[in-house]
């Protein structure tokens, strides 16, 4: 029976401030402070260990995510946004919870129940614009992609809308570590998604617009799904050539983006060791077989701050500077070199599920020092 993810304790979180006791291989000056990065080195989960680490790049932090630890379940939700952090913050307040809610009336955990979620969180969300829209019409413009991640019953349940990714770790038959990506990006960088583009916008040339030569949708943006950006979904959020960014020529035909999740359900199996939940701006630097391996390969505690230096110092190599003089730039300047990231890894310890009694209740929120009890509280879910 899942009892209840409810009636959770938050944990009381503060940036990093020093990296005195790093290990020499770690490849940094441990005498330069990176202000910018938090994390959270280790701490349980309802099936094993879980490690949250998260870096600022934008003058405000367009990244939000969240770990919600219950005694019978674990939810993970990474939120990027884009043109602004209303959307993701949105969604960090409302997304969990619908999921519970609707959980408790449907007493089950299921695609469907977090297909619910999605949809009642998109609906808030318009219906936030367009009480906003006379006196904030940018706020048409912003949005964010949407990852979560649900353990239950030994079952994972995956939604996405964007193009952060869930990567799994499990073991292969030489014993080693195997990546596999659990989530479709939906970003036009996709030929799959260019042509489900060109499918469905068959009567309109200008769907996807090559520039700089990166594919972008109406030639502004490159996600094909998300929470919000009601401009490009709906005309009453049309926005005029006062707004040359975000303005469109033509009138919509019909919605260009759209907010339907990509679902996805595993059985988890003992070969399966962890899962990194991560916002785009890891994976635009580590593969997948790159983030799997670091994880594999060293110890757990910190294993989140370790996957974000090793994307930080690829960012550097790739801008011709050293890492330390990466960390001393400050946020907006730092969004020239890496975007704001988000990365939770979830180890899957096997021989604990099923015995979870002395589990924390938690919850937590990336890069947040915020300190009180929660109001969560579900029960009655079989």
């Amino acid at each position: 029976m899942l009892s209840r993810l409810g009636n959770l304790a938050c944990a009381c979180w503060k940036p990093v401030r020093r990296y005195a006791r790093m290990n020499k291989d770690d490849g940094e000056d441990s005498s330069i402070d990176d202000s910018l990065l938090w994390c959270r080195d280790l701490d349980k989960h309802s099936f094993g260990e879980f490690s949250f680490a998260v870096v600022q790049a934008n003058s405000v932090i367009e990244d939000q995510s969240q770990v919600e630890i219950g005694r019978d379940a674990t939810y993970v939700g990474v939120y990027d946004g884009h043109g602004g952090p209303e959307a993701a913050r949105f969604i960090c307040d409302h997304l969990f919870l619908h999921l519970t809610s609707i959980a408790r009336e449907r007493s089950t955990i299921s695609e469907d129940v977090l297909r619910g979620a999605f949809n009642a969180t998109e609906d808030g969300f318009l219906t936030l614009v367009r009480r906003s829209f006379g006196i904030k019409p940018t706020i048409a413009a912003i949005g964010s992609c949407c990852l979560v991640g649900v353990i239950w019953r030994g079952t994972l349940y995956i939604a996405n809308v964007g193009d952060s990714r869930a990567v799994l770790g499990s073991l292969g038959r030489s014993n080693n570590i195997v990546a596999e990506q659990l989530t479709a990006d939906h970003n036009a960088s996709s030929e799959d998604v260019r042509n489900e583009l060109l499918s469905l916008h068959s009567d309109d040339s200008h769907i996807l617009v090559k520039k700089n030569g990166v594919w972008r949708i109406k030639g502004i943006i490159q996600v094909s799904r998300s929470i919000g950006d009601a401009y490009l979904k709906k005309t009453e959020f049309s926005l005029d050539p006062s707004f040359p960014r975000f303005h469109l020529p033509e009138p919509l035909r019909r919605p260009v983006l759209t907010a339907e999740p990509s679902l996805y359900t595993r059985v988890l199996h003992k070969n399966d060791k962890f899962l990194i939940f991560a916002s785009d701006g890891l994976w635009e630097h580590l593969s997948n077989q790159e983030a799997a391996a670091i994880v594999h390969n060293n110890p757990r505690a910190g294993i989140a701050k370790r996957l974000l230096r090793a994307a930080l110092m690829e960012a550097a190599r790739k801008m011709r500077i050293g890492y330390d003089d990466l960390k001393q730039r400050p946020k907006g300047d730092r969004r020239q070199i890496h975007d704001d990231i988000s990365v939770v890894v979830m180890f899957l310890d096997h021989q604990v599920m099923g015995q979870n009694g002395s589990v924390p209740e938690m919850s937590i929120r990336g890069f947040s020092n915020t300190v009180g009890p929660s109001r969560f509280d579900i029960q009655g879910v079989t």
